[in-house]
């Protein structure tokens, strides 16, 4: 198909280059199209947040899911990726300002979708995280499971803390 339409057009512009055909009504028209489907639905992205300064987190108990306090909306820290539900939808960034990018639900991690209910209002268990601390540990933190360990040394999965919270180690 492709060697068919490719010498008809060598063909057209080759009559046309030699004068074989008249210049009086002779038009050659090539409409090449390719069907990709429908187009794609764009989505508005959530308002920037301000911040004066990097925002500290907090981590959620029972997950390795980071949250932002002190702000109005939802924003989370999870494997190296800012997430923010807006509208309905999750956005993802590099930045904790943005740019958000729509992320379709089969690419937002398990442990976002399935936080625990509640989860804002529960106390912090271990304080404030300072942005600077949460970017050079969050992967050594994850590997090895820095979270599950309560004061006394015992994991919270032991004592059932993360039971319905969504532990998406696969994520």
């Amino acid at each position: 198909m492709m060697k068919k339409a490719v010498l008809v057009v060598f063909g057209a512009a080759l009559l046309v280059s030699t004068g074989l055909v008249g210049a009086a009504g002779a038009g050659v028209n090539l409409n090449i199209g390719i069907g990709l489907g429908t187009p794609a639905v764009v989505y508005p992205a959530p308002p920037p947040m301000a911040f004066p300064a990097p925002p500290d987190v907090v981590v959620i108990p029972g997950t390795y899911v980071y949250y932002v306090p002190d702000v109005d909306v939802n924003i989370f820290f999870y494997h190296g990726l800012w997430w923010r539900p807006y509208e309905g939808r999750w956005y993802r960034s590099p930045y904790y300002r943005g740019p958000w990018m729509f992320m379709a639900p089969r690419r937002v991690p398990r442990p976002l979708v399935m936080l625990p209910p509640g989860w804002r209002g529960r106390p912090a268990r271990y304080g404030r995280i300072p942005y600077g601390r949460l970017r050079g540990h969050w992967r050594r933190w994850e590997r090895e499971r820095h979270w599950d360990r309560d004061e006394g040394g015992r994991r919270e999965h032991d004592r059932g803390w993360h039971r319905g919270m969504g532990r998406g180690d696969d994520d």
